[in-house]
Parts: C-alpha cells; structure tokens; sequence
C-alpha cells in the first residue's frame, strides 16, 4: 500500500507546537485501525529551510507549488507571524483549491486568519483564537463563528491556538485514523489527561 501524503505548510515563524499531537499520531501506527494509511509531507514556498517559532529548522520536503489536491489526503496549517503578510498568498491560495476539490483543509490559530482573509470562511462554520481576532480581517463570516476549540464544516477544520489537542482529534476524525472508541480513548488520554484512556488504548 502507498500512502497518502497528508501535506503540512512549512514557514518561517511556523507554530510548531500546535501541531506536534497530529503530526506524531499520524505517523506513529499505534492504535490506527489501518496503519499506514497516510504520511507526512511537508511543503515550503521554496525547497530551502525554514525556521519555526520554536527554533527548528525544516527541509521542505516538496515545493508548495508541486501539491495538487488530487493527490493529497489533507492540507494542515499551523498558526504563525505571517499569515496577513503578502508572502503567504501562495498557502491561502492552495487553501482555496483544496476545499474547491473538496479535500480537507486543517487550519489552527493564525492559519485561520489567513483562510478569512482568503474569503473562505465568509460561508463555512468555523472557528477561530477569538471572534475579535478574525474580525480584525475585515472578512464577512463573523456570524458563521462559533466559540469552541475546533469546529468541523465538511472539508474544513478550524481550530483555537490554545486546542492543539482537540484539533489533532478532529483531523483524526475527518481522515478516519483510529476507529471511533479509540478516538475517544486517545483524547481521554490526551485532551482530558484522564490516565484510563492510556489504559484502553493498550487494551486495544
């Protein structure tokens, strides 16, 4: 089985942090119901390095322009310093193709800031860090926003900066990683810190 690219934006002042329970959970085959399924890609501007928020540095494994919907499982976008900034077009432009084709589109934080200013939260549910924050965009989809830690509206997910857990177990969801009880035992673990859910989870 060849999997399928789960691509993951790269960027300098790129959020690390809110994405590091997906990412890893993605990758690591323990309680998938049909490991190997899916890999990581990552996808820069450029093929040079990039440096995240938290001091790590990034080969790029693919060029942003070389990823197609067609051939992608999922579009993740962490949070960071740029998204308003013209630099980041290109991502907010993928963005729209993606949910175009109907292929899931994963944003968090500042991410989400980025799809509001790309217009593509004028119509969709969503969430945001705080209704305030996405408003500063000027975008029209202020009474589509809902005050919780993430949100799921068909293709799209949208999470809260501060709910990098709960936005792991959405793309979880949406790509079908881990059958429904383990989701739910997953985020015990994970979301609540609940020490049964490690329990279920060797059970499993």
């Amino acid at each position: 089985m060849i999997p399928s690219p789960v691509h993951v934006a790269v960027f300098d002042t790129m959020a690390d942090w809110e994405l590091g329970y997906a990412t890893a959970h993605i990758t690591r085959p323990s309680w998938q119901w049909d490991p190997g399924r899916f890999k990581i890609v990552t996808a820069g501007l450029t093929p040079d390095p990039i440096t995240t928020m938290g001091g790590l540095r990034i080969l790029p494994d693919v060029v942003l322009d070389a990823v197609r919907p067609q051939d992608s499982a999922m579009l993740i976008l962490a949070g960071g310093d740029t998204w308003a900034e013209d630099a980041m077009a290109p991502f907010r432009a993928t963005a729209r193709r993606f949910l175009e084709a109907d292929v899931p589109v994963a944003a968090i934080c500042g991410a989400t800031f980025g799809l509001a200013l790309e217009g593509l939260l004028d119509d969709r549910r969503h969430t945001s860090n705080a209704a305030e924050y996405l408003a500063m965009s000027g975008y029209a989809g202020g009474r589509l926003f809902d005050d919780e830690p993430v949100v799921i509206d068909g293709a799209l997910v949208t999470g809260s900066g501060v709910a990098p857990v709960h936005f792991a177990k959405a793309i979880f969801d949406v790509l079908g990683i881990y059958e429904p009880s383990v989701a739910e035992s997953w985020f015990k673990l994970y979301g609540n810190r609940d020490p049964a859910g490690f329990f279920e989870l060797m059970a499993v």
